[in-house]
């Protein structure tokens, strides 16, 4: 028998935003981007410990650079997935440190349709700490989406 999953409590932390964005990747290309291949287009390469099934924890580091002044540092990323359908929706838990989510357990929820040629995602990142995290999520997920779509657009 296979353990319960346990939803994070997100009721005191309010705080969430939504993305929307028209891919040029398929649906497969980008379910396979999120579950099996993020290391091809977010993760460091070699960092990534994930096992695309609900209930299963996740681990990978992104090097990222905050301003032109500062050095290249190693953001881990933490999370377990809870929800999986394939080629249609990814949801998982998301949990980052100082320049991120601030240790909170957020959720993610990516839905994913067909729409002519490509895709069109949604995004949806909810449990927040606070507004500076959230604004600064914001402002980030559109250019993670555009690499996502830059780099599994060649894939499938």
């Amino acid at each position: 028998m296979k353990n319960p999953i346990t939803i994070p409590d997100l009721s005191s932390r309010p705080f969430n935003l939504t993305v929307e964005r028209l891919m040029n990747s398929s649906p497969e290309a980008l379910f396979k981007g999120w579950t099996e291949q993020i290391d091809h287009w977010f993760a460091a390469p070699g960092s990534v410990l994930m096992k695309a099934e609900v209930n299963e924890v996740f681990f990978f580091e992104t090097i990222y650079k905050f301003d032109l002044h500062s050095e290249a540092q190693r953001h881990p990323h933490y999370g377990r997935f809870l929800r999986l359908e394939q080629n249609h929706l990814v949801e998982m838990t998301w949990v980052t440190g100082a320049e991120g989510t601030k240790g909170a357990e957020t959720v993610v929820t990516v839905k994913l349709e067909p729409h002519g040629y490509g895709t069109k995602l949604y995004l949806i990142q909810a449990g927040f700490p606070d507004e500076e995290s959230r604004n600064q999520a914001e402002h980030a997920w559109p250019f993670v989406l555009e690499n996502l779509d830059n780099k599994m657009m060649d894939r499938y």
